[in-house]
């Protein structure tokens, strides 16, 4: 069963890639949008002026005051919000030696703090509403990890747990959380103006490195995945009355986490005797499958 009612977005990250995909299917349903990024201009030259339909505002998520003041604006201008989409960020790949700590600081703070403080903005907005829907754009890297992706992967497992926990707390209100896992996706994501490469070059890891680069670089703007289609998909899962927690974006994002699970299970199973052989002697035994957080 699906509801259709005209909906308020905000996207965050929404001038180009992903973000404006979602946003213009989205506004293609006749929901109303507000559509942010760090250059209003662009924002503006991608969706035109503001409308009854279309808000944009300037909003880099590692700024606390520009998230208030686009939640701010969003309200004003619509006067509620029932869907998030947290999709700004951007990817920090190469061999983990190779990165600084400020690497994976700057990392973080935009695609893990960036957005906790976008969803702890919006949330007191939903739950007040008693409905919304929060879309946290994570990647397969957040359910795969592999090599050149310790710090992006890493970002994305985070917003996995926090996801997946959020979710669970925010249920009883209305709010649904639903973790996007894209594949590769023909987007500017490898382009130059977004990827970030590890800077500080190995002898060991020269060969390795340079494979990995041209990897990436062959793959850019050649991806399989249709951003204008995934919008599509998020509105149905938007107007979806029960959405998934977890939902993969392509068939090579299903591929890579079906593999992921095999994986698991196998493992799982050959050290399942050494797994069982660590409880203690106590009359409590957890429930097979019993969340430890309740």
């Amino acid at each position: 069963m699906t509801t259709t009612l005209q909906k308020t977005w905000l996207v965050t990250g929404a001038a180009r890639g992903l973000g404006a995909g979602i946003a213009r299917a989205a506004l293609d349903a006749g929901d109303r949008v507000v559509v942010a990024g760090r250059n209003r201009d662009a924002l503006i030259k991608a969706f035109g002026p503001d409308s009854d339909t279309v808000l944009s505002v300037a909003l880099d998520v590692t700024d606390a005051a520009a998230i208030a003041a686009a939640v701010e604006a969003a309200m004003a201008r619509f006067g509620r919000i029932d869907v998030l989409v947290n999709n700004a960020g951007y990817g920090h790949l190469g061999i983990f030696e190779e990165t600084t700590a400020q690497d994976a600081r700057s990392q973080f703070d935009t695609n893990v703090f960036g957005l906790f403080d976008m969803t702890r903005a919006v949330l007191p907005v939903m739950r007040a509403q008693r409905s919304g829907r929060v879309f946290n754009v994570s990647s397969v890297g957040g359910m795969v990890g592999g090599a050149s992706g310790s710090i992006y992967c890493a970002s994305k497992f985070a917003i996995e747990g926090f996801s997946e926990s959020v979710a669970q707390e925010v249920g009883p209100f209305g709010v649904h959380v639903t973790i996007v896992e894209p594949g590769f996706f023909r987007t500017d994501f490898l382009d130059a103006t977004s990827v970030v490469y590890a800077g500080n070059p190995i002898a060991d890891y020269a060969q390795a490195s340079a494979a990995l680069r041209d990897f990436y670089e062959a793959r850019s703007h050649n991806q399989a995945g249709d951003p204008a289609k995934l919008g599509q998909a998020l509105v149905v899962l938007a107007n979806a009355e029960n959405p998934p927690v977890r939902w993969a974006a392509g068939t090579d994002a299903i591929g890579m986490i079906e593999g992921k699970i095999a994986g698991l299970t196998t493992e799982l199973e050959a050290w399942r005797d050494l797994s069982q052989s660590t409880d203690g002697d106590f009359s409590f035994r957890e429930e097979p499958g019993a969340s430890a957080w309740g």
